[in-house]
């Protein structure tokens, strides 16, 4: 009997999702039909009832590199993915695809087309999806991280700056070595170095400083220069995360569960305290305004003053300091600052999405822009410059955190992560070693580092430049 409705339940199901299907056809049908105009024996395709607005097109781009994006990311060769940075390859393969001249004429295609870096739909994807997922990520990463923050600073102050010091000189040094080369000079080598370090804040620092010398297509080849470090910066640290503790046959969940066992988290009891809203997005946007307060703050380095380099914490470091911050303290008077663990995993997830689809297809229309105008040549010494750049500062630095200061392979990865301002890197650590304490790790070094990853373009560029 039990059988019975079970089979009839399955068979209307499977009667409605037909009838739905068919709907949908015919709708489609129907529109396409109205979409073609028929002249003299020929066709051409005209809008129709299909109206592609620019903010239509851009919704749609960031839904169709999320799904194929996530779904290329699944594919596993001997226990290898790319996991979320799935996304960000397709996302660059995505800005490439719709830079190509063919499209700007064809009626449905067109409203997708992006000319070069400086069109509205490319500052679309750079401006304002990159930087809002990056926030996102960033915020929730931060207030994760805040009940052992101090802690761990307390604890392990010396260590994080020794680990973020192996990561950031190894790469100044053989960036200041890849500038000697007489083709490649100091503009193009520290673009390549911001974007093996997949770090925003490094590339505007080397941008700035480009700038402030006033030679003429200096800041074209920081920008070139990132666009071809920014690919192998992710794709390294991805597959470094994964690929190393294979090596080495450890077991990342396993450790890190030690890692909750070291950490004073402070713990608040929120039962006598007034919530905003029940998911926490009021004490998350708090963060994220006082944050980018600060992030705006800007303190010269030089005689020049602010015409001269400056140092910002910028919009991450601003927001990842303050979300720190408020997840240390976990209310303010009678009200609580307690985000709700799930809205801190979906928004972290999201805007690591997000950030991956903004900065993977602005990259794309970018390298292709570049290297359009600066020839292949250059880029050959890119390739070589960004291998070097993102994979030696890694194996120094893990042999420094492993060896030397006998840290387990999961506090060593995340510390790294944190060194190397690594979004994506983080994700796959959080997803390898199923714990989000690895977070804790990353934000206990990237304040430490961003403080190097802006300052060091700016040397090298007044010492080359």
């Amino acid at each position: 009997m039990v059988k019975n409705m079970e089979k009839k339940k399955k068979s209307k199901k499977w009667i409605w999702i037909s009838i739905i299907s068919v709907v949908l056809a015919l709708i489609l049908a129907w529109g396409i039909y109205h979409s073609f105009t028929f002249k003299d024996d020929s066709v051409s395709f005209n809008f129709g009832v299909f109206k592609i607005t620019e903010v239509t097109a851009l919704l749609f781009g960031i839904f169709i590199i999320s799904l194929f994006g996530y779904l290329f990311g699944r594919i596993k060769i001997k226990g290898i993915s790319f996991g979320t940075a799935g996304v960000f390859l397709v996302a660059i393969l995505f800005g490439y695809l719709f830079t190509l001249e063919f499209l700007k004429d064809n009626p449905l295609l067109g409203a997708f087309y992006i000319k070069d870096s400086s069109s509205e739909m490319a500052k679309n994807y750079s401006d304002v999806v990159q930087n809002i997922g990056l926030i996102l990520f960033i915020s929730s990463v931060g207030f994760v991280a805040g009940p052992t923050f101090f802690s761990n600073l307390r604890k392990r102050g010396k260590v994080l700056i020794l680990i973020v010091l192996s990561i950031s000189i190894t790469g100044a040094i053989f960036a200041t070595l890849f500038a000697l080369i007489p083709t490649v000079g100091p503009f193009f080598s520290v673009g390549v170095l911001a974007g093996a370090n997949t770090t925003t804040p490094g590339f505007s620092s080397a941008i700035e400083a480009a700038t402030s010398t006033g030679i003429e297509g200096a800041k074209d080849l920081v920008t070139l220069g990132y666009a071809v470090g920014y690919p192998f910066g992710v794709i390294s640290i991805v597959l470094f995360v994964q690929v190393l503790p294979k090596i080495l046959k450890k077991d990342l969940t396993k450790e890190s569960k030690s890692i909750s066992k070291k950490e004073e988290k402070t713990q608040v009891d929120q039962s006598s305290y007034i919530r905003i809203d029940p998911f926490g997005l009021a004490p998350l946007s708090l963060a994220i305004i006082i944050g980018l307060l600060i992030g705006s703050i800007k303190i010269p380095l030089t005689l020049s003053g602010f015409e001269g380099p400056c140092f910002s914490l910028g919009r991450t470091g601003g927001v990842l300091l303050t979300s720190v911050l408020i997840g240390h303290l976990g209310h303010i008077g009678k009200i609580s600052l307690l985000v709700n663990e799930g809205t801190l995993k979906t928004f972290r997830e999201f805007g690591l999405l997000l950030f991956l689809i903004g900065s993977g297809v602005s990259g794309g229309v970018a390298l292709v822009e570049q290297i359009s105008k600066s020839g292949g040549f250059i880029l050959l010494y890119g390739v070589l410059g960004a291998i070097i750049l993102s994979i030696l500062p890694l194996v120094i630095s893990f042999i420094t955190t492993k060896f030397i200061l006998k840290l387990n392979t999961v506090e060593s990865l995340g510390f790294i992560t944190g060194a190397r301002t690594s979004t994506p890197a983080l994700g796959m650590l959080i997803d390898c070693s199923k714990s989000d304490d690895v977070a804790s790790l990353y934000a206990s070094t990237y304040p430490i580092a961003l403080i190097f990853v802006v300052i060091i373009p700016q040397l090298i560029i007044s010492l080359l430049g």
